[in-house]
């Protein structure tokens, strides 16, 4: 299937690893001029070695800021001030029972996961509406709708990502431009692979063993009963990011393996 995405410039916020690279790489094999983003040259560069072999078109470029923080967004919005796709991937977990919550956890939640993405929309979106063309995606998770006791304030990011894209969405009524979010399941990153590789080894046991037992014990809804893919979820981003998505719009698309329940 023909995605169109040649010759379209596409930010991938948190795209050194993980969800983000695979996206990251994905949109640069259809042709996008993809740019990745990262808090460190080391980490951006590398993540472009790693993709520019793969790209259709255009090499990667990169981009370093810290997107919890004002001055970082000022500077993304800077060095990237026209995009036709913008993917909201940069995001950070963790697990916190909620008698240990403190304001601070909540803030850089927050900031990182909520804030940074608002922030480019504000500036992006009218552009997208002034040329009655663009993508905005935000990476969100089912954790958005089943939200985890262990990380409540993660949970809350996570639905606040997904009403905000709604809301931004609203506000395409008309035109050419769609904003979705993707809720993700628990997918094979960087952290999972080094959880489950500790894991595995502080029981002697293998990962594979280890990935089993969290999907019957910690996600038992889960239909596919294994850890999705980095590229599983990039390929749903792709098609939301294409011209051949251009149906869905104001969605929270399931990409999560069948882990929430209900047909809607």
């Amino acid at each position: 299937m023909e995605l169109e995405l040649s010759g379209k410039r596409a930010l991938v916020t948190g795209s050194t690893a993980g969800i983000g690279r695979a996206i990251a790489a994905r949109l640069a094999e259809e042709g996008a001029e993809v740019i990745v983003h990262g808090r460190t040259t080391a980490r951006v560069e590398e993540a472009i070695a790693a993709i520019a072999p793969r790209a259709k078109i255009v090499r990667p470029r990169g981009l370093v800021a810290d997107l919890a923080t004002a001055e970082g967004v000022a500077r993304a919005i800077a060095e990237v001030p026209e995009v036709d796709v913008l993917v909201n991937n940069v995001g950070a977990y963790e697990a916190v029972p909620l008698e240990s919550l403190e304001r601070a956890n909540w803030e850089r939640l927050f900031a990182i996961n909520v804030i940074s993405g608002a922030e480019l929309a504000r500036h992006h979106l009218p552009r997208m509406l002034a040329r009655d063309a663009g993508r905005i995606v935000f990476i969100s998770s089912e954790s958005a709708l089943q939200v985890p006791s262990e990380m409540i304030h993660y949970g809350a990011t996570k639905a606040a990502q997904s009403a905000l894209a709604r809301g931004l969405a609203e506000l395409t009524r008309g035109t050419r431009v769609t904003v979705n979010s993707v809720l993700a399941g628990p997918t094979r990153s960087e952290g999972v692979e080094r959880f489950v590789g500790e894991l595995a080894q502080a029981r002697g046991t293998s990962e594979q063993d280890v990935e089993a037992e969290f999907f019957r014990t910690v996600r038992p809804t889960s239909l596919i009963q294994r850890f999705l893919q980095p590229e599983e979820i990039a390929d749903v981003v792709a098609f939301l990011a294409s011209a051949r998505g251009a149906a869905i719009s104001g969605a929270a698309v399931r990409a999560e393996g069948g882990l929430l329940k209900g047909a809607f």
